[in-house]
């Protein structure tokens, strides 16, 4: 019996995954900080699904997180097929003006963790017959965004890592993929307190549920890299040939503080 782990699994987007993975019957193994929410939805899923489902409540922007979730794994013998890297979160507004603490946090989230985690799981991964690994970037990876510096920073870490492990691992039996989304309507933006965009984001964001669908899509067809919707394909293509300049200053205009 194998495991989906993914981090980040209690809402949002994670929580999408875990609906998807479970309706094909995959078991799963949520990470997320509340343990009461990863308990609902485990008994949701379960008695919804007939699946095994697996929960650890776990801040995993400290330093052992990655630590502590191998060693759970390894004490318990679990197999794992699947590694999906979705937690994640943004601070908002210009760098000096943020708590250094807040944003090394999600520094540690975004690049440690997703580092440390994928390196202690390989070795699990290179058990099975063929294993995945989704990281979930942000079209933020392609140019840099003020009042966003290190989110955008942080995620194009995250989008170059997973295309060299990708070529690294290509004649392996893991499969490394990394999707970059644009909004998607979830609790993201208010909690960065991105209040003054909040409407215009909701309206061109997806669904939680249609990400993950096409992030899974592209995850099993072994895609290296995947953006979903034609706008925010333009918009990296915008970002890709434009001068760096001129996608800061039309980007900073729709992420102004």
């Amino acid at each position: 019996m194998s495991y989906i782990v993914i981090t980040g699994g209690s809402k949002g987007i994670g929580k999408a995954f875990a609906y998807e993975l479970a309706a094909k019957k995959n078991n799963l193994f949520l990470i997320a900080r509340s343990e009461n929410e990863l308990n609902i939805l485990a008994d949701e899923l379960k008695n919804q699904y007939g699946i095994e489902v697996i929960t650890l409540a776990l801040d995993l922007s400290t330093a052992d997180s990655a630590q502590c979730i191998a060693d759970y794994i390894t004490e318990r013998k679990l197999a794992i097929d699947t590694l999906i890297n979705n937690a994640g979160y943004a601070v908002w507004g210009n760098f000096e003006s943020n708590s250094m603490e807040e944003q090394n946090r999600m520094l540690w989230l975004h690049i440690q963790t997703v580092t440390n985690l994928t390196y202690l799981l390989l070795p699990i991964l290179r058990k099975e017959k063929q294993a995945y690994i989704l990281n979930i970037a942000s079209t933020a990876a392609y140019q840099a965004v003020p009042t966003l510096a290190l989110y955008a920073a942080s995620k194009s870490f995250v989008l170059s890592f997973s295309r060299a492990l990708c070529f690294e691992l290509r004649h392996s039996n893991v499969s490394v993929t990394c999707v970059s989304p644009g909004p998607v309507n979830t609790n993201f933006v208010n909690r960065a307190g991105m209040h003054a965009i909040a409407e215009t984001a909701e309206k061109f964001g997806i669904s939680p549920t249609e990400l993950a669908q096409k992030a899974l899509k592209a995850l099993y067809n072994r895609k290296t890299e995947y953006v979903p919707g034609i706008s925010n394909k333009l918009g990296v293509l915008f970002a890709t040939l434009f001068p760096k300049k001129l996608v800061e200053t039309v980007v900073s205009t729709f992420y102004k503080h």
